[in-house]
């Protein structure tokens, strides 16, 4: 049996663990409050301005613009977004997972990835998939400027003809502790399902077409990317605050159980040298 000293030192370790997945938890409820705030505050925007500019592209002529026009999906790119930072949960590994998944599902296709995060870059790199670009340390201080360059970089691709679709994978926020993996086609735009009966009519467009989609369609696919980041940082904050703080009872537990089982071994050598003046007592005797 483990002696005394040792057990008390393996206590002493989980008790200082402990105080640091505390204070970890503590840092991320602090951060998710502000995230959640930011998210909250971004979605009816960046849902708005979606179902517009869907409903413009599919009542508008495909060739008013790059953004617009449908050439196939032979050659994809993905771009997912991660952490970059562990201890967060299966945060990381289920967007992972899912990128992957999503890869191999397009068989043949030429595919690559855009990484957002240290956790997907070097999942990726590890696998060797096509890597295109990748930014890290962006979500220290998030900002909309980042997702606008990261938007920029896909559009002007995709303008090219050097790609023939764009996707999102990153984690949906839906609450503390859930979150969603999405898979989201970014490029093309993709217009909305008209119902029976409906005709795709298109609009009167005041300044003309050409100005009106010059401005929207660039300004809606970073507001898409900028959306995603949001929704991907708060739920890493949400992930990896459950995880400490499960992570900080699950080591409460052990310095309760270690604790009987030092009683038991204290008392047990205890009562060994009591046994042993009681014989010797006896013997001398």
């Amino acid at each position: 049996m483990a002696k005394t000293r040792e057990i008390r030192t393996r206590i002493r370790s989980i008790r200082n663990t402990m105080q640091l997945t505390r204070a970890m938890k503590m840092v991320s409820a602090a951060k998710l409050k502000r995230a959640q705030e930011r998210i909250v505050r971004a979605r009816p925007y960046a849902r708005q301005m979606q179902e517009v500019l869907r409903s413009l592209a599919s009542r508008a002529n495909p060739e008013a613009h790059p953004l617009l026009r449908v050439r196939g999906d032979r050659r994809v790119l993905v771009l997912v977004i991660s952490a970059d930072k562990g201890l967060c949960g299966s945060f990381n590994t289920n967007i992972h997972k899912t990128a992957l998944g999503f890869l191999e599902s397009l068989g043949d296709r030429e595919a690559s990835v855009y990484s957002v995060g240290k956790k997907a870059r070097d999942y990726f790199r590890r696998r060797r998939v096509p890597m295109g670009r990748d930014w890290a340390d962006v979500f220290r201080t998030l900002d909309y400027t980042v997702a606008a360059e990261i938007a920029r970089d896909l559009m002007q691709r995709y303008a090219e003809e050097d790609l023939d679709a764009v996707y999102l994978v990153y984690n949906e926020f839906k609450s503390a502790i859930q979150q969603k993996p999405v898979v989201e086609r970014l490029l093309p735009i993709e217009p909305t399902e008209l119902g029976p009966g409906e005709v795709a009519e298109d609009y009167i467009y005041e300044p003309d077409p050409a100005t009106l989609f010059a401005t929207l369609l660039p300004r809606y696919v970073e507001v898409r990317v900028y959306r995603a980041m949001l929704e991907s940082n708060a739920a890493e904050q949400a992930a990896r605050m459950t995880a400490m703080d499960s992570a900080t009872n699950n080591a409460g537990e052990l310095i309760h159980s270690l604790t009987l089982h030092m009683n038991r071994v204290r008392q047990a050598s205890i009562t060994t040298e009591i046994i042993e003046v009681v014989s010797g007592a006896e013997a001398l005797g």
